[in-house]
């Protein structure tokens, strides 16, 4: 007998990497994804949280991942892209749940942890 899931996705994020050689190909990627029920975050041209370099993000409903990732498989113009689900574990959806488009980058998982707060006395 299966465990039931009791993880939801309630969403998915996809973070599209680039440089400044390859700039003009994410704005190629990013004008064929607005064609798409998605949100496209704005530009970060300097690496920012967990990622590596500069990239932006797309963010999409669990019913267009079918949609989404196809076109980001067959479009991505040698672009590494993470693909990861929101399920509210931030460290375990950019990690073990995560797929990768391309190259594997390596991310700043400590950016992600929860931050411990000591009590002083």
């Amino acid at each position: 007998m299966m465990k039931e899931d009791t993880i939801e996705i309630v969403g998915f994020h996809a973070h599209i990497y680039f440089d400044t050689d390859s700039r003009d190909a994410a704005a190629r990627v990013r004008e064929g994804l607005s064609r798409f029920e998605v949100q496209l975050g704005r530009w970060h041209d300097k690496p920012i949280g967990p990622h590596p370099q500069a990239m932006y993000q797309v963010a999409f409903l669990p019913e267009q991942f079918g949609k989404v990732v196809p076109w980001l498989m067959l479009h991505r113009e040698e672009l590494d892209i993470l693909v990861h689900p929101e399920t509210g574990d931030d460290v375990e959806d950019h990690t073990t749940h995560s797929l990768w488009l391309g190259e594997k980058l390596q991310l700043n998982v400590e950016f992600l942890r929860p931050k411990t707060t000591s009590a002083s006395f």
